[in-house]
């Protein structure tokens, strides 16, 4: 009998070295053709060795360069990920069903990311810690004093990424990983991990770093956390209820291994209460939500899910917002004349619409883009086009403000007075962003203090920084990246902010004499 022939197992590279998983392993398709690209397997690999290699040799190697030196090395990464540019995006249209200026935000956007923190490592120059704080006098003779430092973990990074980001979940995290001294191990959701395989191969072949300071591994997690010791960390991004099944592993509650999460996250955009649709800030609004609901086809972790306006502008903000998104073609990215892509995969198909079909338990449909054909796409594909929904009745709803439905879905929602709508906004128990259109500062401000508590970020947007803005939903290396409650606590970015995660942080007491050493190699973290 012809035993079928299946798309080739792609390797995992641990402990130094090039490895293929066992088994037939799990295949990767492409969301729109439905054809089958590679296969991942993580079955078979030794992960103690792996994890023990990355941990003695990798972290080794990297401590023993300054910041500025480990800097260049991301400086040599960026040029070996520009150099095979085309091939990623021709990747990310296969297997994320992206178009082009989607790709661009995943694959671009590591890239800034990295010579960003190859910048400001630079700044840092021939230093091997940081120093945290001036010094404090520990008695009446300044001869005596504590100064705190800060010192790179002698543990290794496990990352566990989302199916989303291939590309910038990767780097996003690596790089103030491996600025700080901390060797990486990569875990990339296995619908999309071939784009974060074949980066981490141009890397690799490319010599560029130590043996041990980048590895990957595809296919099943089963076993990696079991892996981690007291001095690792883990940083996950993904569903909450596997951010649980994480933070509740022996690894982090009994060896207090550091942990970072993102989860899901029921993202807003507020419209000022004197906004008319008329308005600079109405308009700005519109624009912003259409863009957040098909961007990356809605899948984002920082997109709009809930749009709060005055009730008086309700029904023209859903006029607005459904005349621009009737005119979003979606469809097969290789298509010129589509805007919008697939979702990644059937099963996050299936996913979108379930959890739409619970929004619709208590919301209307304002406008449905699966009504429009497909360009180039059969039904079959994992293409679903946005759909805004809408209830005049948001403060007796639950299900909008606790299910996140991750594609191209929003609901629009009108409050009746500024205190009603900053507590619906709280009803979503933690978020990573929130977007404000206002075209008054004093407004702005104080809505800024009101959302602070409950966001990571909040994104003011005005008349004067229309041009400028980044975006509601990019996340700037600048700029912290994470939030409170059901968004997971975690923190990532946020400039140099982003080393503590993988430094350890120590008060040396002693004589002003041996912390002079100390400051001698030592640069101070400011912000």
């Amino acid at each position: 009998m012809t035993q079928p022939t299946h798309a080739p197992l792609l390797p995992n590279f641990m402990a130094g070295r090039w490895q293929t998983g066992s088994g037939e392993g799990t295949p990767l398709y492409d969301p729109v053709l439905g054809s089958e690209l590679a296969r991942v397997s993580s079955a078979g690999i030794d992960l103690a060795a792996g994890f023990a290699f990355a941990r003695d040799q990798g972290g080794a190697a990297l401590r023993a360069l300054s910041y500025g030196q480990r800097a260049a090395l991301l400086n040599a990464i960026v040029a070996v990920l520009q150099t095979h540019r085309d091939a990623y995006y021709e990747i990310a249209t296969a297997n994320s069903g992206t178009v082009a200026k989607d790709s661009a935000v995943d694959i671009d956007g590591a890239i800034f990311t990295l010579g960003y923190y190859a910048k400001q490592g630079q700044a840092l120059g021939e230093a091997r810690l940081l120093l945290d704080g001036p010094r404090i006098r520990m008695a009446k003779d300044p001869a005596f004093q504590t100064q705190h430092i800060q010192v790179p973990t002698q543990g290794v990074a496990l990352f566990i990424n989302a199916f989303n980001f291939p590309s910038w979940g990767l780097w996003e995290k690596a790089a103030p990983a491996l600025l700080a001294g901390v060797p990486v191990i990569i875990k990339p959701a296995t619908a999309t991990a071939w784009l974060t395989q074949r980066m981490v191969k141009d890397v690799v072949d490319a010599g560029i770093l130590p043996a041990g300071a980048l590895s990957v591994i595809c296919g099943s997690s089963a076993g990696l956390m079991d892996q981690l010791k007291p001095f690792d960390v883990v940083s996950f991004t993904g569903s909450a209820e596997t951010g649980k099944i994480i933070r509740s592993h022996r690894a982090v509650t009994e060896m207090s291994v550091r942990c970072n999460i993102e989860a899901d996250s029921l993202n807003s955009a507020l419209l000022a209460p004197h906004a008319t649709p008329e308005s600079e800030a109405f308009k700005l609004l519109v624009s912003e939500v259409v863009r957040e609901m098909t961007v990356k086809s809605g899948q984002k972790c920082t997109a709009i899910r809930r749009i709060f306006v005055p009730r008086a502008v309700y029904q023209a903000a859903a006029e607005a917002i459904a005349a621009k998104l009737s005119k979003i073609s979606v469809g097969n990215p290789r298509n010129e004349t589509v805007r919008m892509g697939a979702l990644v995969s059937q099963e996050q198909k299936a996913s979108v619409l379930a959890g739409l079909a619970q929004l619709k338990s208590e919301a209307s449909v304002l406008f449905d883009g699966n009504n429009q054909a497909l360009v180039d796409a059969e039904a079959t594909s994992a293409c679903v086009a946005p759909v805004l929904l809408g209830t005049e009745n948001p403060l007796n709803a639950k299900i909008l403000h606790a299910v996140e439905v991750f594609g191209p879905v929003s609901t629009l929602m009108p409050y009746d007075s500024i205190e009603e709508a900053y507590a619906m906004i709280r009803l979503g128990e933690g978020s990573l962003v929130c977007s404000v259109y206002s075209e008054d500062p004093a407004f702005t401000a104080q809505a800024s203090i009101e959302l602070a508590s409950s966001h990571g970020r909040v994104h003011a947007i005005s008349p004067d920084v229309a041009a400028l803005h980044s975006g509601h939903g990019n996340v700037m290396p600048m700029s912290l990246h994470g939030g409170p409650g059901r968004a997971g606590g975690g923190e990532e970015l946020g400039g140099l902010r982003a080393l503590h995660f993988y430094h350890r942080r120590s008060a040396v007491q002693g004589s002003s004499l041996a912390l002079d050493l100390l400051a001698a190699q030592a640069a101070t973290l400011t912000f």
